[in-house]
């Protein structure tokens, strides 16, 4: 692989690192917020999450990187009062995976690229689980010009009073 090509996988799975950062601190909300029906499917969102945030974490420094570091607090992108918010939250924090997985697997190659694909998979079918509604190119969504830019579809990656968080 050439020094190029290295350079755009970091980026990509820094940034993957980064989204799964915010959507384990999103996750934390949505968990104190949905209702009992839902609470086990958001635990096992939370914890694919934090798997994903780690392995990353290791590939990184496997390329020679230092991981992002999470953020105290992320702003949300709209509050999060009750079980409906918390809903609408879980689907937009898998959009916001979905696309940047799909970032990752454009640059990846070999197993990354494969690994790429099965998170950009499991994001997008959560997706749908919570939201009830699909697209036809999973993670490409963000990029189409709907309103659901990165910042707008997740808690951003920039940090944030914890009080944007309630």
């Amino acid at each position: 692989m050439s020094g190029r090509t290295d350079r755009a996988e970091l980026t990509a799975l820094q940034a993957a690192l980064a989204a799964e950062h915010a959507a384990v601190y999103g996750y934390g909300v949505v968990g104190g917020r949905i209702g009992e029906r839902r609470r086990t499917e958001a635990r096992a969102a939370y914890d694919a999450h934090r798997a994903r945030r780690d392995a990353l974490a290791r590939e990184v420094r496997g390329l020679g990187g230092e991981p992002v570091a999470a953020s105290a607090a992320y702003a949300l992108p709209f509050q999060v009062p009750d079980a409906p918010a918390a809903v609408r939250l879980a689907a937009r924090l898998e959009e916001r995976v979905a696309g940047v997985y799909s970032d990752l697997v454009r640059v990846a190659s070999g197993e990354r690229r494969g690994a790429a694909a099965e998170a950009l998979r499991e994001a997008a079918v959560r997706a749908v689980r919570w939201s009830g509604e699909s697209v036809a190119f999973p993670g490409l969504a963000e990029r189409s010009g709907e309103g659901t830019g990165a910042a707008g579809s997740a808690p951003s990656a920039s940090a944030s009073s914890a009080s944007s968080a309630s």
